[in-house]
Order: structure tokens, then sequence, then C-alpha cells
């Protein structure tokens, strides 16, 4: 087990060494954009960019390092000119600075000369708030969903459930929260149109949850109560809950003590990857409700092309990404113990 989980976390952290090194290349091979703001931010902006190595900074103009990317005003008579570094340099020079002053670089447009990290510091709580309130309410939600379906299989409860069931999971997210709005903010009145600021009242920030949480938690929801009803439902109908009737059992003390524990078993394990991934925020929903997290902040990046950003962005979806799926195979071991990973046969 110990050398599965080991061997786990290596290709992990591999995966991820990979993605962000093809993610940086690949980016830093389109073509440059300037940073916005007057003279003094464009310096300051350049100078950072040469001390981390992405740049050269001469006294004169130098053609053989092909065309200028910005030409300082003249200082006492002399002005600086920055040259674009070749790409695998800035390579180099980029894992140099992560791992001896886990130094992500700088933001050029949104907001300028801040450190990309502390940008994404100062974004993450939003997200993360948000999608631990998806999760107690759509986990519970969704497993008694499912339980209640299970148990009046075939009855109109059940089918009335998995009708709402199919409709709710093929309506996109982005629909689901344009309608919700439409309704609840304009029409009615009753829930504000776009996240509160951190000036307003706690009542309106309450207020503020109700719908990105409930469109974050509506997939959940449905994937969980068709998982449980399927589980159950096969669970209820095995040889050994039978041997439990036989036994004495009544059918609700056969159900709580034999199918429930069984049927729960690959449930949890999806609960905890779920709520691994989903830190990193929904970049649709944030930004169509004007959630000021990571989600919307890599749809900015993007359009600001703002890559230093992106980068430490993309980090934190690989990251959550990777270590759910190891999670998620590492559990089925913990809650089975008839499981157990590496093992041989």
């Amino acid at each position: 087990m110990a050398k599965y989980v080991a061997k786990r976390i290596g290709l992990a952290f591999m995966t991820a060494f990979i993605i962000l090194s093809l993610t940086f290349i690949l980016v830093k091979l389109l073509p440059f954009e300037r940073p916005i703001g007057g003279d003094s931010q464009q310096i300051a902006y350049f100078d950072k960019q040469y001390n981390l190595g992405y740049v050269y900074r001469l006294d004169r103009e130098t053609p053989e390092y092909g065309d200028y990317l910005y030409k300082s005003p003249a200082d006492h008579g002399r002005s600086n000119y920055y040259y674009q570094v070749p790409v695998m340099t800035q390579y180099f020079n980029w894992l140099k600075n992560i791992i001896t002053k886990w130094d992500w670089g700088y933001s050029k447009t949104f907001q300028p000369n801040v450190s990309a990290a502390v940008i994404i510091a100062s974004r993450i709580g939003y997200s993360i708030r948000l999608n631990i309130l998806s999760v107690i309410f759509s986990v519970p939600t969704g497993i008694l969903l499912g339980i209640w379906a299970a148990l009046k299989k075939n009855s109109m409860t059940d089918h009335t459930i998995s009708t709402l069931v199919m409709i709710f999971i093929s309506v996109p997210g982005f629909v689901m929260i344009s309608f919700l709005i439409r309704l609840f903010c304009y029409n009615l009145g009753w829930l504000p149109s776009t996240w509160p600021t951190d000036s307003a009242a706690t009542a309106v920030k309450v207020k503020g949850y109700i719908i990105p949480v409930f469109c974050l938690s509506v997939g959940s929801i449905c994937y969980y109560c068709r998982y449980v009803r399927a589980e159950l439902c096969e669970v209820m109908e095995s040889d050994y809950l039978l041997l439990a009737r036989t036994k004495g059992l009544t059918r609700s003390q056969a159900i709580m003590r034999h199918a429930m524990k069984n049927a729960m078993v690959p449930i949890f394990p999806a609960i905890l990857a779920e709520f691994l991934g989903i830190l990193g925020g929904s970049m649709i929903l944030e930004n169509l409700y004007g959630i000021p997290g990571i989600g919307k902040l890599f749809v900015l990046s993007l359009n600001y092309k703002d890559y230093d950003i992106l980068f430490v962005d993309m980090a934190i979806f690989t990251t959550l990404s990777l270590l759910a799926g190891i999670l998620l195979d590492l559990s089925y071991g913990f809650i089975d113990p008839r499981i157990r990973m590496g093992a041989k046969k």
C-alpha cells in the first residue's frame, strides 16, 4: 500500500510538472503583450521581469536581440531597452524562481506589478466558501433523495424523483443560473442580481449565496440521487439481505444495518473527490454572477493576457484534480477492507 501511494504521488507530481511546463512554454510563444499603465508602471514591470530572468535590460538598442519590447524614457540622457529572453531560458528561470523563491511572477494588466500569488490568495477564499456550502447542501440532499427513491422503487414517488433528476441534469449551468437570476432577482426581487460587495449588509450577503450554491449543487444532487438509488436497489435484491430478513430482522433494520452500509461504499470516495475537485471554482457561474473567485480570475487572466496569473490558476486546478484522483483511489481501500491498492495477486 505504501509503495502504491508513493508511486501515485510521484506520477501526480510528474503529470503536474508536464502540464505546467507545456502551458508555460506554449503561452510564452504567443506574441508579447505590453503591460498597461504609464511609464513608471511599465518600467517597474519590466524591471521585475528582468530580475526574474525573463527579459534583457540594455542601455542601447541591440538589433541582434530582435525588436525591443519597451524603451524607457531617457533618464539623465540615457534610455533602457528591454528585449525578450529565449523561451527555454525563461522556462528554466521560471522553475528556479518557483523552487528557490516561490515567485510566480507579477500581474501586468489585471493589477499591475502585484504578485500573482498574492492576487490568487485574495480571491481563493470566495471559491472555497462557496463550494464548501454547495457540498454541505448537495451531499445529504442527493443521498436522501436517492434513498427515498430506492425505498419507493417503481412507485409514483420514484418516477417523480427520477424525472426531476433527468430534467435538472440536462439543463446547462449557465441556463440554470440565468433563469434563476431572471426569476428571483428581476421578476420577484427576492435575491440580489449579482454578488454582494464586502460592505453589504449581512442579510444581503447571505442571500447572495443562495443562487450560486443552488446552481453548484444541482448537478451533484442529481449524481448522488441516481447513484445511491442504483446501488441501494441492487443491494436490496442481494442474497445476504434476504438472509438477514429470514433471521428475523425487519425491513427497516435490514436496510439500515446492512443495505445502507454496503451501498455507501462507492459513494463516500466520490464525495471526497468532488469536494476537492470543485474547490477550483466554477468559471461560468462565477463570471455570470460576478463572484470574485479564482474561476472568474482564470477567465479574466485569459482575456487580459495576464499570463503569470494564469500559471498560478492552472497550478491550483491541476493540483486539485490530481489530488482528488489519488484520494479517490486510496479511499476505496480504507472504506472497504477487501480492497487493497497495489497488492500482489
